[in-house]
């Protein structure tokens, strides 16, 4: 059975930069990083969504994006935060999300730039106007019954802004098929790009 799974990718927000002392890792969100991650926080509750499963990067401002959009998923979520995906590069994210067990139904991954947009990237479909996965081998997952993809030109523009760039506090949805171990032989579809720019901020303020 070919059933379609859920992949939500998920850069960190905006973070500070005002300690030079700070370690990379250890850098906080700035104002600015909480209020784009409370934003999408919202956009993340009025969809439904609810993934499975999250990955996280252990690097603060992972951990405190994560921290602020929590809240917001409609069902339980099992949440692991992982050394690993810190700092990895996009080979490294798609052999661990190629480990996922099989039947889950969807997985979010919050981490890093220039890995999160490389992966978002190699998985689209040619068909929708990203590059052919066929370099890469695997693909898996499907969407989400709350979320309706993107069509038309809104999809053509969310193809446009995520092959540009890929900012902070952004997320990317695919719809992916197959299983996970098989994640990106099959081109997944854009369903979503989520901008907090774009996005109605919480309690409309």
């Amino acid at each position: 059975m070919n059933s379609l799974k859920t992949l939500y990718l998920v850069r960190h927000a905006k973070s500070d930069w005002e300690d030079p002392a700070l370690a990379d890792r250890d850098r906080p969100l700035a104002a600015r990083g909480r209020k784009a991650a409370s934003t999408l926080a919202g956009h993340i509750e009025r969809s439904g969504i609810s993934p499975a499963l999250v990955l996280c990067s252990p690097a603060r401002r992972t951990m405190d994006t994560l921290r602020l959009i929590s809240g917001s998923f409609r069902d339980p979520v099992e949440i692991l935060v992982e050394d690993e995906l810190y700092g990895a590069p996009m080979g490294d994210l798609l052999r661990r999300l190629r480990r996922v067990p099989a039947p889950t139904p969807s997985v979010m991954l919050i981490g890093h730039n220039p890995a999160i947009h490389e992966l978002a990237i190699a998985l689209i479909s040619p068909g929708a106007g990203g590059p052919s996965s066929g370099a890469l081998k695997g693909a898996g997952g499907p969407s989400s019954g709350a979320l309706k993809g993107a069509s038309g030109a809104r999809s053509v523009d969310n193809l446009k802004q995520l092959k540009v760039k890929f900012p902070t506090g952004a997320m990317a949805t695919l719809a992916v098929p197959g299983p996970w171990k098989e994640l990106g032989d099959k081109p997944a579809d854009l369903l979503e790009f989520a901008l907090p720019r774009e996005l109605s901020p919480p309690d409309g303020g």
